[in-house]
């Protein structure tokens, strides 16, 4: 922005305009809105349903404004919010206008004609746009003196978010979020004049992961969240930033907490990763920290059960028992996903130094050697300023493939940065899957006032065939992906498919495209920094290389013989040694076994290990088989840093103080000084300061991995192929305790095309068998277009617990038969959770309130 002098007058640049505002000359670009160039200029207009992220609505009135064009002025005052800029035009603020302020006063006295005096008991209360208008820009006293308009309150639009519809002053910022960020239309504005109000369907809740942004962008309390609701008041609180823990996005938040307990999170405005967004599961996931079953004091087993234990009686008889194990088998390290860098760090050292070991893998999931060697050549070392593929890349791409990833899903803010690229029309996003999820159809098929816009489209391939249909893609989408700046983005499913790593280099190499890895959980990408790996140390160097082995023994100062020289085993090889007693110990942190791909060989290996320590915050599987339990401290009550899946560092600091919960790097720390081993990892700071002065490796990287590509073999007469991913909202371990939050999972349902449903004799809604190696999953059965001889299933939601009931995974064969019934009618297994699809009904609050549009 430029302000010219009286005394001297500039040239217009290029693409701008020159406007006066409230008497001073300013240049600002065509297009703009008078409300942006009044805020550049520190001018604040009062406003409402204005929102920098969501297009104009001009439904407040709130923001109006003197304007001249031409000399003439124009005959009211407008709206700033929808007006551009324009040259030659001169603008009146309410700071140079009467007109203007009387005209903000009158609407401000209109707005509060029906808007409850409820400001002690609202949430808003302390932090309301409105209160703090109303005190600035409205008048002393009122001209309407009749009954407020009532409802009938809080209305449940969903069980996260209630609706006090008096409060409303129908400004449209839900409405527009819903329709145009998240692409969720539950809730529309109903009634026109007077009776005009907020609505949702009839028979469709409002099933969005993103309804919590809502809450946050409503000025007026007329959204309120149903955990949050009446706990607390925003002068009581303390506000702290931080950085979420649930997936790889890296969302900045803000931690609002009180008497030391987290009331409420909130997205923190971040323009280069979340914006102002963050998905419900990082706003309101967050009680698992003060769940009734977390361990407080360590644990040790005596007789056969474990028993409460003083941390200097925990940590000695865990060293023991891991040094007879090292000494005598050798011990494995399964750190998990949901480490943050140091933490991560504090394992690659505890292994390589106290245990003199490389059998240590993060990867608490499906994995492969081909994944291996892909994150060793290709994704180690890349950061934003490093050659990295980040959010802006995406927003900016002409054509985005997703590969093995499904993004509203495993990645939030992905989704959402894709559907902004899309609906912008600047992004063409393609996905590579089995059926059109509603991730897939918010992104290639967009709703505009001119009717759907296609944006992309769904490459349909049978599980397991991905690398296949990689290889052959249709020319448009081969063509797409020349252009330069396209991204492939590829998801750790991936690692379930044979040669599709391979061929994701293949065809960057021959399209030019860029390869994004994004990772599920938000500690897969600094593990990989951080050596929590077979192959890798910290910094990116491979395990074999002597130069990098002495770089690493001269920071740790030891000796670098004293290294473990040769790559170490990955979790599945790690969890067979100990099977079938090749490994005499475990040290496993906070994982599940439910989410290995084999949960019954990981079982078997604990309980045939000699000693198993599990550092973990709450009860899980490996709990059954440790001799020792160590607990650690949630996100909130550490500090530390994430890399999120661009690579970019996302540090917090502690939000809860006083806890006495210890990070695990400390944990560690502690823990190898029992051993006689020296970490210096005795803080996440201390930790993180060795990892900085390492650096990243400056040996040669690896060459990618280069295996064939195989087609999905028929799965043969009465079976289909099986097709599965994580859904955001499940039975994950951090989201216990969160009733309001699992009221708004998707419906638990197997998804086959209509041919294959036919051919089984099922019908729509009918209740379905899936068999696998292990077991069976009974669900309901839902018709789709996809791949004929295809299944599909969430992994870990409700009764649909692939891993551990079927015992095989995404591409695997699968038997399929109709549901048998029960005597009293229903079939045998579980339906899903009651939620319909993503149909859209008639909108209303039912026959009591009998508000239908």
């Amino acid at each position: 922005m430029t302000v010219a002098s009286e005394r001297e007058t500039k040239p217009v640049p290029e693409g701008h305009v020159r406007l006066t505002i409230d008497g001073v000359e300013v240049d600002a670009p065509k297009g703009e809105l008078l409300i942006r160039t009044a805020e550049r200029m520190g001018i604040t207009i009062p406003r409402f349903c204005d929102h920098p992220l969501l297009d104009p609505a001009g439904a407040c009135r709130q923001c109006l404004v003197e304007v001249e064009m031409n000399g003439r002025a124009m005959p009211k005052p407008q709206a700033s919010c929808t007006m551009t800029v324009a040259d030659g035009m001169v603008v009146k603020t309410q700071n140079s206008s009467p007109v203007a302020d009387k005209a903000q006063q009158g609407v401000m006295e209109l707005l509060l004609i029906n808007h409850p005096l409820d400001c002690p008991i609202c949430d808003k209360g302390g932090e309301c746009p409105l209160q703090n208008q109303a005190l600035k820009h409205g008048r002393a006293e009122s001209r309407f003196h009749d009954t407020k308009r009532t409802f009938a309150k809080p209305v449940p639009i969903s069980t996260q978010v209630l609706l006090d519809r008096e409060r409303c002053v129908l400004c449209q910022r839900c409405t527009r979020f819903s329709k145009q960020i998240a692409g969720d239309p539950f809730i529309e504005l109903l009634e026109r004049g007077a009776v005009q109000q907020i609505g949702i369907a009839e028979q469709q809740p409002f099933q969005s992961y993103f309804s919590g942004n809502t809450i946050q962008i409503c000025p007026v309390g007329a959204l309120t969240s149903a955990a949050y609701r009446f706990r607390s008041r925003p002068f009581d609180l303390v506000s702290t930033p931080g950085v979420c823990e649930h997936c790889s996005s890296g969302c900045a938040t803000r931690t609002d907490w009180r008497r030391g307990k987290v009331m409420r999170k909130l997205a923190a405005e971040d323009p280069e990763v979340n914006e102002e967004w963050i998905c419900d599961k990082g706003r309101f996931g967050f009680r698992y920290a003060t769940a009734t079953d977390r361990f407080t004091r360590p644990l040790v087993r005596e007789g056969g059960e474990l028993r409460p234990a003083s941390w200097t009686e925990a940590l000695r008889k865990a060293a023991e028992g891991l040094l007879a194990a090292r000494d005598d088998r050798g011990v494995g390290v399964l750190p998990g996903g949901r480490l943050t860098v140091e933490d991560a760090y504090a394992y690659a050292k505890f292994a390589r130094i106290a245990l003199r070991t490389n059998d240590i893998d993060a990867r608490a999931r499906a994995h492969s050697d081909e994944e291996l060697a892909f994150l060793e050549s290709t994704v180690v070392g890349t950061a934003p300023d490093a050659g990295a593929v980040t959010y802006a890349d995406l927003e900016a791409a002409p054509a985005v493939l997703c590969v093995a990833f499904e993004p509203e899903e495993e990645a939030p803010i992905v989704f959402l940065r894709l559907r902004k690229a899309a609906r912008k029309g600047r992004t063409q996003v393609f996905h590579l899957g089995q059926w059109n999820s509603p991730g897939v159809e918010k992104t290639t098929r967009i709703m505009s006032d001119g009717g759907p816009v296609r944006t992309g489209a769904l490459l349909p391939c049978p599980p397991g065939g991905e690398a296949a249909a990689l290889a052959e893609l249709p020319s448009e989408v081969d063509d797409a992906l020349s252009a330069g700046g396209a991204v492939l983005a590829v998801g750790e499913r991936a690692a379930q498919i044979p040669g599709l790593y391979s061929e994701l280099v293949r065809t960057a190499a021959r399209t030019g495209a860029r390869i994004a890895w994004i990772p599920r959980r938000a500690g897969e990408r600094g593990a990989v920094e951080a050596g929590a790996l077979p192959t890798l140390l910290p910094g990116g160097r491979g395990v074999g290389d002597l130069t990098a082995c002495a770089e690493v023994a001269h920071t740790w100062g030891v000796d670098a013989d004293s290294l473990p020289g040769t790559p170490g085993r990955d979790t599945t090889g790690i969890l067979r040694a100990a099977a079938r007693g090749d490994l005499g110990g475990l040290l496993v942190g906070g994982v599940d076994p439910d989410d290995l791909p084999d949960p019954e060989l990981a079982r078997t290996a604990l309980a045939h290990a000699d000693f198993v320590v599990s550092v973990e915050m709450r009860p899980t599987a490996v709990t059954e088989h440790a001799d020792v339990v160590l607990p650690i401290a949630p996100s909130v009550e550490k500090a530390g840093s994430y890399l999120n899946w661009e690579g970019r560092r996302r540090e917090f600091r502690t939000t809860i103080e006083g806890t006495g919960a210890l990070p695990d790097c400390r944990v560690l720390d502690t823990l190898a000084v029992e051993m006689d081993a020296d970490l210096f990892t005795q803080s996440p700071a201390a930790a993180r300061a060795e990892l900085d002065r390492l650096g990243t490796g400056a040996g040669a990287k690896p060459p990618a991995p280069d295996e064939a590509v195989r087609p999905a073999a028929p799965p043969g007469p009465g079976r289909a192929l099986l097709a599965t991913w994580r859904q955001l909202l499940d039975d994950a371990s951090l989201q216990v305790e969160e009733p309001n939050l699992a009221g708004t999972r998707r419906d638990v349902m197997a998804m086959l095309s209509p041919a294959t449903a036919q051919r089984l004799g099922l019908r729509e809604r009918q209740q379905v068998e899936i068999r696998g190696d292990r077991g069976a999953i009974t669900v309901e059965a839902r018709l789709t277009e996809m791949p004929d001889e295809v299944v599909w299933l969430p992994s870990a939601s409700g009764p649909s617990q692939v891993n551990r009931v079927l015992g095989v995974g995404h591409g695997a064969p699968v038997a399929l038969a109709p549901a048998v019934a029960t005597t009293n009618g229903h079939a045998n297994g579980h339906a899903g959770n009651g939620h319909s699809g993503n149909g859209h009904a008639g909108f209303g609050f039912g026959a009591a309130e009998g508000n239908r549009s």
